[in-house]
């Protein structure tokens, strides 16, 4: 089964959650793909995280976080034990988010959200400073996100698996370069070990 967390203000219909239902599809496994929208409240979006893989082994489960997404990922899977491939995560977002209190527009739907100042102690209480298990883990992150420095990512993630992409954005952009070797670590990341270190594009 794999899940897909969007982003802050963003939504089931975003370009990456629509690429990776229709690579689903193709293969035949829409079954296995599964993109909720998550509420504004972070304590909200983990519950509803967790209600997409209730009743499933976790290793039957990945998860696809995409910046906030990619918070929300590490957290659960550091709770499930399941594989998580991130997306130009987010690494400190009670202290990037402050800036961002209020009703906000979603992308790609013309619905709104308000982040409110108690959801920074939302996020405070999910943090996971540190990974344990890093071949869980596979880390895809740009050089060239504005949002979100790459450097802090790859050390958060030290010892997954780690794909640098040399320019890019905070969006991916270019992710359906990217989409097969995402798949395939969800599909049998957990079973062999992801050591290798970085790797530059």
């Amino acid at each position: 089964m794999i899940v897909y967390l969007h982003g802050f203000r963003s939504s089931p219909a975003s370009r990456k959650a629509t690429m990776l239902r229709e690579a689903m599809a193709r293969r035949g496994r829409s079954a296995d793909y599964a993109c909720p929208a998550l509420p504004a409240s972070p304590a909200e979006a983990i519950k509803v995280a967790q209600r997409a893989v209730e009743g499933i082994a976790p290793a039957r489960v990945a998860l696809i976080g995409s910046s906030l997404g990619g918070y929300y990922a590490t957290w659960i899977a550091e709770q499930l034990d399941c594989r998580a491939v991130l997306l130009n995560p987010a690494i400190r977002p009670q202290d990037d988010l402050a800036r961002h209190l209020g009703v906000q527009p979603v992308y790609f739907s013309e619905a709104q959200i308000e982040f409110r100042r108690e959801y920074l102690a939302e996020l405070e209480a999910i943090d996971t400073p540190a990974i344990t298990r890093p071949e869980r883990y596979f880390l895809i992150g740009a050089t060239g996100d504005a949002v979100i420095d790459y450097r802090s990512m790859v050390r958060k993630y030290e010892g997954a698996r780690q794909h640098v992409i040399a320019g890019s954005d905070h969006e991916l952009s270019d992710f359906s370069q990217y989409l097969d070797e995402v798949l395939s670590f969800c599909d049998a990341g957990s079973r062999t070990s992801n050591s290798e270190g970085r790797e530059v594009q």
